[in-house]
């Protein structure tokens, strides 16, 4: 009995842990739903809430605010930048690598 518990608990903390990552699955069925002039919630709900805001600005008429998405298990990220809560464009980048000069 003592055993089950313990490997229950250990199952549950391993996968609540994994929960914790701000991380997305961009996939072609996803991103085919994305339209210029969506709404920030319309973009959400396709993507899911799992983002993290890379910037936010205002000008005194205009709100400008990207999202950033990592893209699991890829090194990339993508960025959706609105303006008035309207989906003005995306794009996508790739996370730095470290090069190392060989002499």
């Amino acid at each position: 009995m003592k055993y089950q518990f313990t490997k229950a608990l250990l199952l549950t903390l391993i996968l609540s842990s994994c929960s914790a990552y701000h991380i997305a699955q961009m996939n072609q069925e996803k991103m085919e739903k994305l339209k210029l002039g969506m709404s920030k919630e319309e973009l959400t709900s396709i993507l899911g809430k799992k983002y993290t805001i890379s910037s936010k600005e205002s000008n005194g008429t205009e709100i400008t605010e990207i999202l950033s998405y990592e893209n699991f298990p890829y090194d990339e990220y993508y960025l959706f930048e609105f303006s008035n809560n309207r989906l003005q464009k995306w794009k996508r980048e790739f996370k730095p690598t470290n090069i190392e000069n060989k002499k």
